[in-house]
């Protein structure tokens, strides 16, 4: 178990980004540039961060990016169109569309259009039924990244009882693959679920996402359990903050992540990691 109760994200994912920049420089001995492409369309400010945050982190390993700003009013087919350029290019080896994406564009005609081998979010629907029988090309950024963390808190997931609150198709559904491959015992918990805080409290591990501020408090929560909380809100007073109560479970959990700086920096940290798998496997092709 963690020593100090809070999971470190920052540290763990400094950790793992050193490691991903030795390789990169390794990579690229054998005449390899590992590349990521990024599309963003719109003005969304927030899509604009994490864009930058992407790019920046690229920077930081030796990976090099690719930034493609399309205008708000861009058709599904020019979306497209760009999608396959980037395909048949053999220098790009990941694809990265930010969502979300306007009215006008379909976020899964695009997300199916971006070759399986390049797709480095493991979003296609070939990635996610690989994953879901046990071989996935890419494992999801964010939980695989929750992963790590889990591993860095010392507990055993095998023979564990590990409650996921959230189904989403990024998130919740693909956790609860990855628990289910360390031989966890996996419950996947939801709005429509009865007795929520009863289930929660089963968890040995309680992975939290679903996008509510600090609904999860320390009623919710087994004693000594780790939980890791993948929210991203704003409190009261603008304050970021989690979907759990951090100062109401800090005390009963045996470990937890905080929020900022527990789950964020590791997502883009394994699509770093991804990123540079394509690059070594293209080498292959």
């Amino acid at each position: 178990m963690v020593e100090n109760k809070i999971i470190d994200g920052k540290a763990v994912a400094k950790r793992i980004r050193l490691e991903i920049a030795r390789e990169t420089e390794a990579v690229k001995q054998m005449g390899i540039e590992p590349c990521l492409a990024v599309i963003i369309v719109g003005n969304n400010p927030a899509s604009r961060v994490y864009v930058n945050n992407k790019k920046n982190s690229c920077a930081e390993v030796g990976i090099k990016s690719l930034e493609y700003a399309l205008p708000e009013e861009t058709t599904e087919e020019e979306l497209l169109t760009l999608i396959d350029t980037l395909n048949a290019d053999d220098s790009v080896h990941g694809i990265l569309v930010q969502l979300p994406l306007p009215k006008q564009i379909s976020e899964q005609k695009v997300i199916e259009h971006i070759v399986p081998s390049k797709d480095v979010d493991c979003f296609h629907p070939y990635s996610a039924g690989k994953l879901f029988t046990g071989a996935p090309v890419f494992e999801p950024c964010t939980p695989s990244g929750i992963m790590e963390l889990i591993y860095e808190s010392g507990i055993e997931i095998a023979g564990s009882e590990c409650v996921v609150v959230g189904r989403s198709n990024i998130v919740g559904k693909p956790m609860a693959m990855l628990l289910l491959a360390a031989n966890g015992t996996v419950t996947v918990a939801h709005s429509k679920t009865p007795e929520l805080k009863a289930v929660c409290k089963r968890a040995d591990i309680l992975i939290v996402a679903i996008g509510k501020a600090k609904f999860i408090n320390a009623d919710y929560v087994k004693e000594g359990a780790v939980v890791i909380d993948v929210g991203m809100n704003r409190d009261e007073n603008g304050k970021l903050c989690g979907d759990v109560d951090f100062d109401s479970v800090y005390g009963k959990c045996g470990a937890i992540t905080p929020v900022p700086g527990g789950v964020g920096p590791m997502t883009i940290t394994i699509l770093l990691r991804n990123t540079l798998r394509a690059a070594k496997e293209s080498k292959n092709k």
